[in-house]
C-alpha cells in the first residue's frame, strides 16, 4: 500500500488509548514507521502499548476538557512536527470530530487521511468510515484500521509492552484483590464507604486486598484500605500499576484508566458502571466482566462528569455484598 510512515493519533484519556491499542498494533505490522499522536492525559498509556515507533504528545484544544488557549505559533510548532507521513489514521470517540487534526495534517501535507466522522468532511478525509452499529470502542477503532488496509493481526485484545517490572516487593506474594476507588469524574465513582466496606467484607471472605490509586488520591485510598487491605495510593506509576493488576485474581474498578489497563493485562473485571456512557461501547474489553450499576438510570447517555440525579443512584444502589459476589464470579 505504500504506507511507509503513518501517523495514528487517539488524543484523550488513558483509558481512551488503550482501547486504541489493538488498531494501533494492526498499523505497526504493515507500516515501515508507525507513529502514536496522543495527548497529555494519555501519554503514559501510549508509552505501554506495543507498535508504536516514537510517540508525539500534543495537547488538543477540541479534545482535552479543561479551556486550552489556542495558540498560533502553538499550532504552526504542531503542524511542522505533523509532516512527512504518507498516511494518517484518527482515532475518536463517537462524540469527537477528526476534522480539525484533519486540517491540521492537510496542511502539514499528509497526502492520505482516514477517520470516523458524522460530520461532513469536505476533502479532509480520504477515508469516512462508517461503524455499524453500537460496538465496542476497541472494536470501533480496529474496523477504521481495517477497512484503511491495516487488518488485525492477531487476537485484537488489549496489551501492554513487555516484561512489566517486578512488584513483589509492593505487593508481597500471596494472592491478592485490587480495589480501585478513584474515577476520572465525579459522576462514576462508587462511594468511599461502599469501597471501604467491600475491602473489609473481602478480608473477612478470606481475599488479600490491595487498594490502589493516582497520588491525588492518597487520602481516598487511606479512607478504603483502612486496616484491611495494603494501601499502595500514589506508589505505583502506571508500569507498575499494570504489574500489580497483572497479579490479581480480579480488579474492582470503575469506569475509568485502570479498568481498561487490566483489561490489556489479562486480569477479570468487577465493573461499578455508572450508565453516563453506553456499557456496550465502554466495559471493559475482552476480559471477563461482571457489570455492576443500573444501567436503566436516569442519567444514562448523558455523558455527565458530575452526575445530575440526586443521590448518584445508578452506584449507590450496589451493595458491597454484591462486589463480594461478582469477584468470586469472576474469579471463577
Amino acid at each position: 500500500m505504500g504506507a511507509v510512515r503513518v501517523l495514528v493519533a487517539r488524543q484523550d484519556n488513558l483509558g481512551d488509548v488503550l482501547l486504541a491499542g489493538p488498531a494501533v498494533r494492526a498499523v505497526a505490522a504493515r507500516a515501515e514507521e508507525t507513529v502514536l499522536l496522543c495527548g497529555p492525559r494519555g501519554r503514559a498509556a501510549a508509552d505501554l502499548l506495543p507498535g508504536p515507533d516514537r510517540v508525539i504528545e500534543w495537547c488538543a484544544p477540541w479534545i482535552d476538557p479543561d479551556r486550552v488557549p489556542v495558540d498560533a505559533d502553538d499550532v504552526a510548532a504542531i503542524t511542522r512536527r505533523l509532516r512527512g507521513f504518507d498516511r494518517a489514521l484518527i482515532l475518536t470517540s463517537f462524540h469527537q470530530s477528526p476534522l480539525p487534526l484533519a486540517l491540521l495534517l492537510r496542511l502539514a501535507g499528509t497526502p492520505w487521511i482516514g477517520g470516523i466522522s458524522e460530520d461532513y468532511p469536505g476533502s479532509l478525509l480520504d477515508l469516512r468510515h462508517r461503524p455499524d452499529g453500537d460496538i465496542p470502542e476497541a472494536a470501533r477503532m480496529t474496523a477504521l484500521a481495517t477497512e484503511a488496509g491495516f487488518p488485525p493481526v492477531d487476537d485484537g485484545r488489549l496489551r501492554v509492552r513487555e516484561p512489566l517490572p517486578d512488584v513483589s516487593a509492593l505487593t508481597g506474594t500471596e494472592p491478592y484483590v485490587v480495589v480501585h476507588p478513584g474515577t476520572s469524574v465525579p459522576a462514576r465513582a462508587w462511594p468511599p464507604h461502599r469501597n471501604a466496606e467491600a475491602v473489609r467484607l473481602l478480608a473477612e471472605s478470606g481475599r488479600r486486598v490491595i487498594v490502589t490509586g493516582h497520588r491525588r488520591e492518597k487520602e481516598l485510598t487511606a479512607e478504603v484500605a483502612g486496616v484491611d487491605a495494603l494501601d499502595l495510593g500514589g506508589r505505583t506509576g502506571l508500569a507498575e500499576l499494570a504489574a500489580v493488576l497483572a497479579g490479581a485474581d480480579a480488579v474492582v474498578a470503575g469506569n475509568t484508566g485502570p479498568a481498561h489497563l487490566a483489561a490489556a493485562v489479562g486480569t477479570p473485571v468487577v465493573s461499578l458502571f455508572a450508565p453516563t456512557v453506553p456499557a456496550k461501547r465502554w466495559a471493559p474489553y475482552a476480559v471477563p466482566t461482571v457489570l455492576l450499576g443500573d444501567q436503566d438510570a436516569p442519567c444514562r447517555d448523558t455523558r455527565a462528569t458530575v452526575c445530575p440525579v440526586p443521590g448518584h443512584p445508578c452506584l449507590t444502589s450496589v451493595q458491597a455484598s454484591e462486589v463480594v459476589r461478582a469477584v468470586e464470579e469472576v474469579v471463577r
